[in-house]
């Protein structure tokens, strides 16, 4: 995000040089290549500046140095407090920015300028919140944090940091008027030690529709202690005027489509719907199972709305050869699905991409040094993976990527994901082999603790596929969401696959059988904790039934 650090005072004795030249923090992130001018044709997308109804914003992501710790938070390698700098003329700072110290310098906080007269004002005073005089921590100097307290009818959005104990200045800050605040809550951890935590802050209540605003700035909060009063944003003009228009969505996909590498021994490979239901897939009704019928090419004939009541599934094709041949997916054909959306009251673009596989395969667990496949244990007909591109509507830069996990994920920020070579802004993820899970980076993740659990093997192949190479758009949340044709398949909200149970226990004391004592005991341990969407056999649901089509990601 283009960030400017300006380091001027030398550590103490105590912090070598050498350590802070390696720290990440002191080089700003870059995108491999400069992001386009976006064409605007008379919208307000990427146009710098957000009017949220009577306060304008704009996203500031230029700083400089406050105060550093160097040990605590992520890979203990401590945190730095910044202010922000190069303020747009006639913007007001609402709070500061910090980040761990594990990354390079990537952030930004909202800056802000009064429209109507009324809706930004400057502290009464500040509270002293935080000192680390007598925290035992390597830092190159103490650090002051201060919560600016609001006149009546207003609320502190942010924090200030000084490494003097004497009051910042009260124009130094703005407080928002009460209305045009939400409430928020912790976000990602940033840094913590002796008891105290400091938090990114985003709005408590997200989604589609949802109003709030993300500042960018954080909170401290010391142990046994509430947390501090602090507020996010509220779009309350909330028109959507802020979100890409088409040939901008276009212009925004070719710049970050994903690829997705799968393991080179995945077997089971994703495909187009289409391509699924034109080979051999079938629709199942309850009481009818002798008579399953095949689905046409679009999804037409599938039953639309209602609830998942178990009344109808999707399974593979009956005859043996054609079931393993479509289990087994089609690169070629193979499309991902788009759905755009609104967030963070429609200061962010969320692009959401499916992908569908038509078989999800076995688990395998390592025990220790052993590694064991899990007989049919994870195996389920129909998978629905996603990822999820997070776009500034300031400015069009991609903040983060969600990746999903099972039945959970994470957010990577820009500046950790790996991009394609060639000065290519376009982000990789990586398919767990069998399972799908998606992962930022290529290796061994372990589903458990202790050296026991379910294998997640991702790596590099030619088994990838473009996203932006093959994508359909099937629905949009706002303003051109209304000429987006919703695909008959997409209000299908049945499973995509049967329920079947079967007795996992002959797998279970299989493996058991084949494990020495004390590795027998660490798996039985691990084997009570499969996560249930692991055991059992039970198709997924489409993406419209799944909390994020329209709430924000878990």
């Amino acid at each position: 995000m283009g960030n400017c650090l300006s380091i001027s005072d030398p550590p103490l004795e105590d912090v070598s040089q050498k350590i802070l030249k390696a720290l990440p923090v002191e080089t700003a992130f870059k995108f491999p290549s400069p992001l386009p001018t976006f064409t605007h044709q008379g919208g307000g997308f990427a146009k710098q500046t957000i009017d949220l109804g009577g306060l304008e914003v704009s996203q500031v992501s230029t700083f400089s140095k406050v105060w550093s710790t160097y040990e605590g938070g992520p890979n203990n390698l401590g945190a730095t407090f910044f202010e922000p700098s190069l303020i747009p003329s006639g913007f007001s700072i609402l709070g500061y920015y910090a980040q761990s110290n594990n990354r390079q310098l990537f952030g930004w906080v909202l800056t802000a300028r009064d429209l109507s007269s009324n809706t930004l004002k400057p502290p009464i005073d500040y509270t002293l919140v935080g000192n680390t005089e007598s925290l035992k921590i390597k830092q190159d100097r103490p650090g002051y944090i201060w919560q600016p307290v609001p006149p009546d009818g207003y609320q502190a959005v942010g924090l200030i940091v000084t490494d003097s104990s004497q009051k910042p200045p009260l124009d130094k800050l703005r407080c928002v008027r009460s209305d045009l605040t939400e409430q928020c809550e912790a976000d990602t951890w940033v840094w913590g030690s002796n008891g105290v935590n400091v938090s990114s802050l985003r709005p408590t209540i997200r989604g589609t529709q949802a109003k709030g605003v993300c500042v960018g700035t954080f909170t401290w909060q010391p142990q046994n202690s509430s947390p501090l009063a602090l507020s996010c944003l509220k779009n309350t003009k909330f028109d959507f005027s802020t979100m890409p228009n088409g040939s901008q969505f276009g212009e925004l996909f070719q710049i970050y489509s994903p690829s997705i590498y799968f393991h080179p021994d995945e077997e089971y490979l994703p495909s187009s719907v289409n391509w699924y239901f034109s080979n051999g897939a079938l629709l199942y009704k309850r009481g009818e199972e002798s008579n399953p019928v095949p689905i046409e090419s679009n999804g037409s004939n599938l039953p639309q709305g209602g609830s998942n009541d178990g009344s109808y599934w999707l399974d593979l094709p009956i005859d043996k050869k054609g079931k393993e041949r479509v289990k087994k997916g089609d690169l070629q054909s193979n499309k991902v699905y788009l759905h755009i959306k609104p967030m963070l009251g429609a200061t962010f673009t969320d692009i959401a991409i499916w992908v569908f596989y038509p078989f999800n395969g076995p688990a395998r667990a390592k025990v220790k040094f052993v590694n064991l496949p899990l007989g049919k244990i994870g195996e389920h007909i129909g998978d629905w993976e996603h990822a999820t591109l997070r776009i500034s509507n300031f400015n069009g830069e991609l903040w983060r990527m969600f990746l999903s996990q099972h039945s959970g994920g994470v957010w990577i920020d820009a500046c950790e994901l790996e991009f394609q070579g060639g000065g290519s802004n376009k982000p990789i993820a990586y398919a767990s082999l069998h399972g799908h899970a998606m992962y930022p980076k290529p290796g061994l993740v372990l589903q458990g603790d202790d050296g026991v659990g379910i294998r997640n093997d991702t790596a590099k192949s030619k088994k990838v596929i473009d996203t932006g190479l093959g994508y359909e758009l099937i629905a949009a949340e706002y303003g051109d969401g209304g000429v987006v044709a919703e695909p008959p398949w997409v209000n299908y909200l049945r499973k995509w696959g049967p329920k079947i149970d079967y007795n996992v226990d002959d797998d279970v004391r299989r493996i058991e059988r084949l494990l020495p004592g004390a590795l027998k005991k660490a798996f039985v341990n691990f084997a009570r904790k499969i996560p249930d969407e692991v055991y059992g056999e039970d198709g997924p649901t489409g993406p419209k039934l799944k909390g994020n089509w329209a709430g924000d990601e878990k």
